[in-house]
């Protein structure tokens, strides 16, 4: 072997790499929404949470991935340590697929049809349906389809490509010598384990490794060792991830790394004894692609089979590993682990989005009262609110932004924008909450009141705004595009309601019948309130807008006002049921 080949190594190992890497990341942006609907079942019991990490990770591809995820779900409280634990357990087993689908490169056959199992056979093909879905077609399923093809053709590429340049270590002493080193069994686990914590993947090690067995210098009795070392070497991107979690996420990452260390150290032992007594003769023979995949999966399930009925114990251990911490922890619901699963990150940046939008209206809602009866209990839950909702934005569109850098779907792409849009008005809302609560304070300490016929315009105008408030935050909650087209209407009527009550209002300052002061603190109070009604609108908008998957909302609500006779009618209604006396 020359420096050319070497070289050759290193292009295939980058092209094997990329290959997976790519094909995983297509493979859960296809999944989309049935990815999320396996989650929703982790709560039904020990054989539904084994099978779901079986199948998230047999269709992510990644074992580190989906126990990645797991922990960013246990340290938002979307899941128990117990349910985590199941979880684990099935991803290892889960994560044993890719071997069987490498392991067909190895199919040596004359017959024409074997033959076509072969991925050399059929990989240019998949390429070429690859490259047509990817680049000529439009819908975003059908090119993540094309990426899925795609990468698994450069993947299979990558592999033949390691294997052709590593074929001459067949007849290099040292590499014959590397793996009769590797035969000792706490080497070989060393050597696998180091082999995975460093490119972070079981799957691609062992595939690594399949490649490795085309010289015929690599025995069953190394192969076995380094294959249990590999799923040790896999937690490490789970004990990474763990860094800063709470206590439930770094005992769920101490699962994953229990699981492997006891089950390794109990099947070495077993595997060391059996060897020394028995002088198994296969170990010496030549591993095969096939044969190494049948290892790593009857190593997982034989893990599985030995911890399942002590997973109980599992989590008592980890529990003394990880101790209670004295103070009461907190946890935020958004975590950068979700990013492994956009439509999951999405879902809980809606639920946050949730938890403020109630704020925000509770805040505007707790201001008009202030403006009928101030007291210190009122300006402080006011202020409270807003300080939380801010806080709220900053996380929310840092999370949003950072997410929408990622590759995600159009869809997903849409819906973060759709987020992004809503947060800021819910803001706002609670920043218009403050403006009255100051309003109401200013008219307290100067002892200003306002005339009864003000008092009587105000409540009417303070009414349709509580309207329309409930109105945007049940479409937004419930998704209710009824309620949605209804506040475009009800938002023109406080838009004509404001002009009037200010109108009438300088009259009377004209008559004596109210203080300049009053005057421009009325001016303010129409203001807040009217564009309060305005970010309703924005947010009614956006729901009616998404549904139609049309971004253009300022066209869609011109056409909704000017040609719509349910806009019309739905107008004439509250204009009727919020009018002014005299009217």
């Amino acid at each position: 072997m020359d420096i050319f080949n070497g070289l050759t190594l290193i292009g295939g190992l980058s092209l094997f790499l990329f290959g997976m890497n790519i094909m995983g990341q297509a493979l859960e942006r296809r999944a989309g929404g049935k990815l999320r609907a396996l989650l929703g079942k982790f709560t039904t019991g020990r054989a539904a949470g084994l099978l779901t990490g079986l199948i998230v990770t047999a269709v992510i591809q990644s074992s580190s991935a989906t126990t990645v995820m797991v922990v960013g779900f246990v340290n938002s409280g979307l899941m128990t340590l117990r349910q985590a634990v199941n979880v684990i357990m099935g991803a290892n087993v889960g994560t044993t697929v890719t071997a069987w689908i490498l392991s067909l490169a190895g199919i040596d056959s004359g017959s024409w049809y074997i033959r076509l199992l072969k991925p050399s056979s059929f990989t240019p093909l998949l390429a070429l349906a690859g490259i047509i879905l990817y680049l000529f077609c439009r819908g975003e399923k059908k090119k993540d389809t094309g990426m899925i093809f795609l990468g698994f053709a450069t993947l299979m590429f990558g592999m033949e490509t390691m294997s052709g340049a590593v074929s001459g270590l067949g007849e290099v002493p040292a590499f014959r010598s590397l793996f009769v080193m590797f035969e000792n069994p706490l080497l070989g686990v060393l050597a696998g384990a180091a082999l995975t914590a460093v490119i972070q993947s079981s799957s691609a090690s062992v595939g690594i490794l399949q490649a490795l067995a085309v010289t015929g210098q690599v025995s069953y009795g190394a192969a076995i060792p380094i294959i249990m070392g590999q799923n040790i070497g896999t937690c490490a991107t789970a004990m990474l991830s763990s860094v800063g979690a709470n206590k439930n996420a770094r005992r769920a990452a101490m699962v994953h790394l229990s699981f492997n260390c006891i089950g390794t150290a109990v099947w070495i032992a077993v595997f060391s004894i059996a060897r020394g007594v028995f002088h198994l003769q296969f170990l010496q023979e030549p591993a095969s692609l096939l044969g190494i995949a049948a290892a790593h999966s009857v190593f997982n399930i034989l893990c599985l089979v030995l911890i399942l009925p002590w997973s109980g114990a599992l989590e008592k251990l980890v529990t003394k590993l990880v101790p209670d911490e004295r103070q009461k922890e907190e946890y935020m619901e958004l975590d950068e682990r979700f990013f492994a699963a956009p439509s999951i990150a999405l879902e809980r940046c809606r639920r946050v989005t949730e938890s403020m939008a109630k704020l925000s209206v509770e805040s505007l809602k707790e201001a008009i009262r202030a403006l009928e009866k101030l007291t210190p209990e009122l300006s402080e839950a006011i202020r409270v609110k807003e300080e939380k909702t801010d806080y709220y934005e900053d996380v929310l569109s840092t999370y949003l932004v950072k997410l929408s850098a990622l590759q995600i779907s159009a869809s997903d792409s849409r819906a973060a924008a759709k987020l992004l849009k809503i947060i800021g008005d819910f803001e706002r809302v609670s920043d218009h909450a403050v403006n009255l609560l100051k309003a109401a304070e200013e008219m307290a300490e100067k002892e200003r009141k306002f005339t009864d016929t003000a008092h009587r315009e105000l409540k009417v105008l303070c009414g349709a705004v509580e309207e329309v408030l409930e109105l945007s935050l049940r479409a937004f909650l419930e998704q209710d595009l009824k309620a949605a087209a209804t506040v475009e209407p009800l938002e023109q009527v406080i838009d004509r309601l404001k002009e009037e009550m200010r109108t009438r209002h300088i009259l009377r300052m004209q008559k004596g019948g109210c203080s300049v002061t009053a005057g421009f603190v009325w001016s303010d109070l129409l203001t807040d309130l009217e564009r309060t009604a305005d970010h309703c609108s924005n947010i009614a908008g956006c729901m009616l807008e998404m549904a139609q998957q049309d971004l253009n909302l300022h066209e869609h609500l011109r056409e909704f006002r000017n040609g719509s006779e349910e806009f019309r009618e739905k107008f004439r209604y509250f204009r009727k049921k919020y009018a002014l006396d005299g009217e």
